[in-house]
């Protein structure tokens, strides 16, 4: 718990990698935040997706990939929108007793958004757009990409908080969370560059398995 935000004692006091990610996996995350920020941005103007949905997907990506600092961050969010507590810890938990059923199918998609490390199957994302529109569908998909490009970052920088803390994560290294933090920061800009040119020339910010 911090100050008035509790988050589940399996993640505030976690001492290993749920996923573990390259500086490559990094950089492709990174390369989509343009077209995901763009989306996200439209959705403020035209509402297809409600702020809670959001909260609600990106906790689901966060559960599955296992972010600590991002678990943190999340429930303040989600606490400030409104969400009660006990949702936002049956999200991070894995549970799926809160799951609202016209929410179902997005909060399942995110979960296997993050578990295919970013590259979900073509056969789900065709689910979602059949189930919510092609709109909302990509709303959402940007969700998962923000939340599990943040998640990458996110997980090495838990890990060295911990260590700093006296409790290093089982299978990882100061040297690993080190690099993956100065990658995050080197990485970045580049990225962001090459995600801008994307837009610009009119490439396609989904990225799926079979496609």
């Amino acid at each position: 718990m911090i100050g008035s935000i509790k988050i589940p004692e399996a993640i505030g006091s976690r001492a290993e990698y749920k996923r573990k990610f390259s500086p490559g996996e990094m950089y492709r995350a990174f390369v989509q935040i343009p077209g995901a920020i763009t989306k996200m941005a439209g959705n403020k103007r035209k509402r297809l997706a409600d702020k809670g949905l959001i909260e609600r997907v990106q906790l689901a990506v966060t559960e599955v990939n296992g972010c600590a600092a991002c678990s943190y961050a999340h429930t303040y969010m989600a606490l400030k929108q409104g969400i009660p507590q006990e949702e936002i810890t049956s999200f991070l938990t894995g549970d799926d007793a809160f799951v609202k059923q016209e929410e179902a199918k997005a909060i399942l998609f995110a979960q296997h958004y993050a578990d295919s490390r970013g590259l979900p199957k073509a056969e789900a994302y065709e689910t979602l757009v059949d189930e919510y529109g092609e709109a909302k569908a990509r709303i959402i998909y940007s969700a998962a990409q923000i939340m599990h490009a943040g998640n990458i970052y996110g997980i090495p920088f838990s890990a060295l908080v911990s260590r700093l803390k006296g409790n290093p994560y089982k299978e990882s290294s100061l040297v690993y969370e080190l690099g993956m933090h100065m990658a995050g920061f080197l990485l970045l800009p580049f990225a962001l560059i090459h995600g801008l040119i994307r837009i610009f020339l009119g490439f396609s910010n989904i990225r799926l398995e079979n496609k």
